[in-house]
């Protein structure tokens, strides 16, 4: 495993460690409690994907902003919203970040400055662009961060957005998650060009690709590439390339990937090589993982026991937060 002086403290390192479990396990039980339709709807997975949403949270600031899209529970988790507030949301109750309304795809928090959970493909670029263009505006020295995965580069709204962004020099950082297949088609089979970095070279913006495999590799680029934009130079994009162990979304049958390409990659599985990387270079116990595993499993059970104990939002309230004048103060930020 590469790594930077840095980064090489050991409590971060395991700080890295503890947050793709978090993320891993929180997915696991949100198997489990879809199959057992307290999840409803589409659920759709970040298992193998963790380093990205981990390294890049870890160079931004509280001011900052994020746009994610219909596959962003390890975003959310990774900015910090809680457990509890999460599954909440995601069994319909109103004690969740979006007051049970949003569900699994449409996860928001307005105080963590968490802008969705987007359910179109690349819907969340233009999105990004102008809450980017307001900041700039409004003299705040914030960043915006939108995550896509490579399926949305062949949507109009992608090029418009990598145009505008660059040419009015918007404080953006792009962040594409290439995990090969977009919602079941092969990359090599939709585009011609398949390194998407090059696609926003084309825009003259400053781009690069990284293995996102490794959460300490995505985080020095995160931190390089946010340096860029808080500067006042302009957008900047990382092609992070990863690959996703579980399907599309529940309803997948996969019939686009071989059985045994999956478990190749679970071969590189990040959390492992992570995991080992700390062990062998004496930077964290058994026990220790011991103790980080079994304090996630309690985070888990309480989060869980929080949303199940939750209140469903009742019918004569439906018609809430319709209009800009219903929508509460601390929802409106």
């Amino acid at each position: 495993m590469t790594t930077r002086k840095l980064h090489l403290d050991p409590a971060h390192l395991q700080r890295l460690l503890r947050e793709m479990l978090r993320i891993r396990r929180f997915e696991a039980k949100c198997v489990e409690l879809y199959q057992a339709q307290k999840i409803r709807g589409f659920l759709h997975l970040y298992d193998g994907e963790e380093p990205i949403a981990v390294g890049v949270m870890q160079a931004l600031q509280p001011q900052d902003a994020v746009v994610a899209t219909y596959r962003e529970h390890g975003h959310a988790l990774a900015r910090g919203i809680g457990m509890d507030v999460l599954f909440a949301e995601m069994l319909g109750k109103q004690e969740g970040c979006s007051r049970g309304r949003g569900g699994s795809m449409h996860l928001f928090d307005a105080e963590s400055r968490f802008y969705g959970g987007n359910a179109i493909v690349g819907g969340g670029l233009p999105l990004a662009a102008g809450i980017a263009m307001a900041d700039q505006r409004l003299g705040r020295n914030a960043v915006t961060v939108c995550f896509f995965g490579e399926g949305a580069v062949g949507e109009g709204a992608f090029h418009e957005t990598m145009n505008l962004a660059e040419l009015w020099k918007l404080p953006v950082l792009f962040v594409c998650e290439n995990n090969l297949y977009a919602m079941g088609v092969p990359l090599a089979d939709a585009e011609s060009e398949t390194d998407i970095w090059r696609k926003a070279q084309a825009y003259r913006m400053p781009a690069e690709a990284v293995a996102a495999i490794d959460p300490i590799e995505v985080e020095a680029a995160a931190q390089r590439a946010v340096e860029h934009v808080r500067s006042g130079a302009g957008p900047y994009f990382l092609e992070c390339r990863t690959y996703r162990f579980r399907a599309h979304s529940m309803f997948d049958t996969q019939a686009y990937r071989e059985r045994g390409e999956i478990d190749d990659w679970k071969q590189r599985d990040p959390i492992e090589r992570l995991r080992h990387w700390l062990v062998d270079n004496q930077r964290l116990s058994a026990d220790e993982l011991t103790r980080i595993d079994l304090e996630i499993a309690a985070e888990i059970e309480v989060a869980v026991a929080f949303a199940e104990a939750g209140t469903l939002e009742p019918v004569s309230e439906l018609e809430r937060f319709v209009l800009m004048d219903q929508v509460p103060q601390e929802l409106a930020r």
